[in-house]
C-alpha cells in the first residue's frame, strides 16, 4: 500500500461533488424553463430560495464543502506522514460512503431521519479518523 492510495477516497469524494452539481444543474435549469423563471430573477441566493421549488440539491452541493474540509486535511495529514495503513484507508472508504448515502437521500426523498444516521456516521467516522491520526502524531 503506498501513501497516494490514500487519496482514491479523495478522489471518489470530488466526483460526488461534481455528480451533486450536475444534478443541482439539471434540476434548476428544467424549472427555470418549466417556470419561465429569467435568470436575473435567482441572482442572489434569497430570490433564488423564494423561486426554487427544490433546493435540496443545492443545500447538498453546499453541505459538500464543509465538514469534507477536515476529511481532505485528514488524508494530507495520512500521507505525510505515514499513517496510511488498512485502518486508516478503511475509515477513509467509510467516510466516503456514508457521504454517498447522505447526498443520496438529500437529492431523492429526503427523509431528515435517514438523511441524518447518514449524516452523523460520517462525523463519527471523520472524528475517530482524527483520532487515530491524533494519536500518531503525538506517540510518532
Amino acid at each position: 500500500m503506498t501513501n497516494s492510495t490514500i487519496f482514491l477516497p479523495a478522489l471518489a469524494l470530488v466526483a460526488l461533488t461534481f455528480v451533486v452539481l450536475g444534478v443541482m444543474f439539471s434540476r434548476r435549469v428544467a424549472q427555470m424553463k418549466r417556470d419561465r423563471i429569467h435568470p436575473q430573477k435567482v441572482s442572489t441566493s434569497t430570490q433564488a430560495s423564494a423561486l426554487y421549488t427544490d433546493v435540496s440539491p443545492a443545500d447538498n452541493f453546499r453541505n459538500l464543502f464543509e465538514t469534507p474540509v477536515l476529511f481532505y486535511l485528514a488524508l494530507v495529514v495520512a500521507a505525510l506522514t505515514a499513517q496510511v495503513s488498512p485502518l486508516v484507508l478503511g475509515l477513509a472508504w467509510t467516510y466516503v460512503a456514508a457521504r454517498v448515502a447522505h447526498s443520496a437521500i438529500q437529492c431523492t426523498y429526503n427523509k431528515v431521519m435517514h438523511r441524518f444516521r447518514a449524516f452523523a456516521l460520517s462525523m463519527l467516522v471523520l472524528a475517530v479518523l482524527w483520532a487515530v491520526l491524533g494519536y500518531g502524531l503525538i506517540a510518532g
